[in-house]
């Protein structure tokens, strides 16, 4: 048996991923006979068939399907060598991106960052703000090195650190209400009136869509603090993080409604990055700085 070359595997795992050598082909970049050509060389080289031709599309056998787990390894280990030489070739950074989402408190979040970027007077900041989807999509559109808001934990192409849960609480202005402030309030007394929803900056055609009441008057702001401004004034009820309205729910200025129909939510805030992206060594410091420090900010 002679030695298979990696591009070999690469295009053996192609075909098994597309189901077929033009798929394999076009994802690739590669003729089609330049893929038969290399998996056929493989077969013979290795001196066991890979795939079974005989049906309309090719599949794997028995022996191919044991390959190709073994050959997912080769890849894997490929890939991440690829990802460390990358990081290696990276070098100090000039400037890391970073988004503070609108669930994310703006003086915990700003001493954390500012805790690093003090000892990093090499590395600028470039700080963004954005609501709702936008962090997320950022920073899988490669425009963000790091966010704190909340993310889908799901998505194989993040890792995150837990750094708290913030509360959001259905809250409006004394005397906001044509009614008297009970528990029991429902969703068709509240349809009538204002609600103050916060725009979301994601791009994409599909929105979150959050604690928003349908069919009922709306006011869009851009960010919770001109929110809060909006009902504090009576002009809109809706919701906002508790971090923000503690005094003014203790003073009265504001009134929580929540109750059976409007509970409350309470959301993970989270540092997040991509995975599946190198990081330099200034972006990995930060990422283990907000892993010793960030417990101390959020321990309440």
């Amino acid at each position: 048996m002679y030695a298979f070359t990696l591009q070999e595997i690469q295009c053996f795992d192609a075909v098994v991923r597309e189901g077929g050598f033009q798929p394999a082909a076009t994802v690739l970049n590669r003729s089609h006979a330049a893929i038969f050509a290399a998996i056929a060389k493989l077969e013979a080289n290795l001196g066991v068939l890979l795939f079974d031709r005989s049906g309309y599309r090719v599949s794997l056998t028995e022996a191919g399907r044991s390959f190709h787990r073994k050959a997912q390894s080769l890849l894997g280990e490929m890939e991440a060598l690829r990802v460390h030489a990358q990081q290696l070739a990276i070098g100090e950074e000039t400037h890391l991106r970073v988004i503070l989402g609108d669930t994310c408190p703006l003086q915990e979040g700003l001493q954390l960052l500012g805790g690093f970027f003090s000892q990093c007077p090499q590395t600028r900041l470039d700080l963004h703000f954005e609501t709702i989807g936008g962090p997320s999509e950022r920073l899988l559109e490669d425009e963000a090195d790091l966010i704190l808001h909340w993310v889908e934990k799901a998505d194989p192409r993040l890792e995150w650190i837990d750094l708290g849960t913030v509360s959001f609480v259905p809250v409006v202005a004394p005397g906001f209400l044509p009614f008297a402030l009970t528990r029991r309030i429902s969703p068709d007394q509240m349809r009538g009136l204002t609600q103050c929803i916060i725009r979301d900056t994601a791009r994409s055609a599909t929105k979150a869509n959050f604690y928003v009441m349908e069919g009922a008057p709306q006011c869009t702001v851009s960010d919770h603090a001109m929110k809060k401004e909006v009902i504090m004034r009576g002009m809109a009820w809706g919701h906002l993080p508790r971090f923000m309205i503690e005094r003014e729910l203790r003073e009265g200025r504001l009134l929580s409604i929540a109750g059976n129909a409007f509970p409350g939510v309470e959301t993970e805030l989270v540092a997040a990055r991509r995975r599946d992206r190198p990081h330099g060594p200034v972006a990995n410091r930060l990422w283990d700085h907000i892993g010793v420090h960030a417990p101390a900010l959020w321990k309440g």
